[in-house]
This record gives structure tokens, C-alpha cells and sequence, in this order.
């Protein structure tokens, strides 16, 4: 499969359609919709052509690893990523806890980070204050919007997952 294509729901910029050949799979976007300059905590899913690097499963809520071609980790519970621009790690993982350092959780209670696939955005080279942690997840009820993620049903994004591999590309916009 080497490209996925998200698109912006006519009328409604916070939700989308994630077009997988044939299939159209609803999904949740940035609550700015697609954005061209996306920029930290703006809210928007960024425009362009990202590769899907692999990701992150919770293994306490998995009987199994997901099946994918992608590399997949176990996430811990002390795993973070990085949202501070003035921290060099900015956009990477860290563990947590990390004092004076803004970083997102990645174990979560909500269950939206339970299968997390890394889409290569800001990360070749990453500049700073450009958006961090931008990931395909699962979606909240009712696909509210994201702070800039995409976000599928657990059950579409593990359908996904099994069908992507190192040479999958994400167009969003």
C-alpha cells in the first residue's frame, strides 16, 4: 500500500475521510482542519506527504501485538514525547517524568493511545515550535476533534495497521 490520502470533510473541517484504495474510513482531524503552516498547539493537522514510521501499542489493553509490517513498541509507563520548543529533545520521545520539561503522556487513561502509528512529520530535520507528536490514533466517540492528530476507531485503525508497511505514505490534505 504506499499511499494513504486524509481529506477534509466538506462542511465540517475537524473530520475527514481517510481514502485506503476503494474504501473511505472516517476520521477525526486537528480541530483547525488541515493546515498548511502548522505551528505548536495550533491545533491543526499538518498538509503534505508523511511516511508512517512505525509506532507504539499499550500491551496491558493487547492480548497480542498488533499484526503490521511497521516496527512497533510496547509503550511504558513512562513513556513520553517531547512538545517543549526550547528543549532539545523537542518532537522525540523521553521518559517521564522529565522536570521543567513540557512533554505529553503516552500512556493515557482515555485509551486513545492504545495503538499509535508515528507519522514523519517535523522530524527530518525538526524545527523547532513546527508541531510535535503529530500520530494516527484512535479516536474519541463521536471523532471529536484532535490537537492535530489523526484519529481513526480502534477497530479501522487496527484494519490499517495490518495493511501499511515501511514504504506506506500518508498525504493529508
Amino acid at each position: 500500500m504506499p499511499e494513504l490520502r486524509v481529506r477534509a470533510l466538506v462542511g465540517d473541517r475537524r473530520k475527514g475521510q481517510l481514502l485506503v484504495g476503494t474504501s473511505i474510513i472516517p476520521c477525526a482531524l486537528g480541530a483547525c482542519g488541515i493546515v498548511m503552516a502548522k505551528r505548536e498547539g495550533d491545533g491543526g493537522s499538518p498538509r503534505g506527504r508523511f511516511r508512517l514510521r512505525g509506532g507504539f501499542y499499550r500491551p496491558d489493553h493487547w492480548t497480542a501485538r498488533p499484526r503490521t509490517a511497521l516496527p512497533l513498541r510496547a509503550l511504558r509507563r513512562d513513556d513520553g514525547w517531547c512538545d517543549d520548543r526550547k528543549d532539545r529533545r523537542y518532537n522525540r520521545p523521553i521518559r517521564l517524568p522529565a522536570p521543567g520539561i513540557s512533554a505529553e503522556r503516552m500512556w493515557r487513561d482515555d485509551g486513545l493511545y492504545d495503538l499509535v502509528l508515528d507519522i514523519d512529520y517535523n522530524r527530518a530535520p525538526i524545527r523547532r515550535g513546527r508541531g510535535s507528536a503529530i500520530f494516527m490514533h484512535i479516536a474519541r466517540e463521536g471523532y471529536r476533534p484532535t490537537e492535530g492528530c489523526v484519529a481513526l476507531t480502534r477497530a479501522d485503525l487496527l484494519k490499517l495497521l495490518r495493511r501499511v508497511g515501511s514504504r506506506t505514505f500518508l498525504r493529508i490534505g
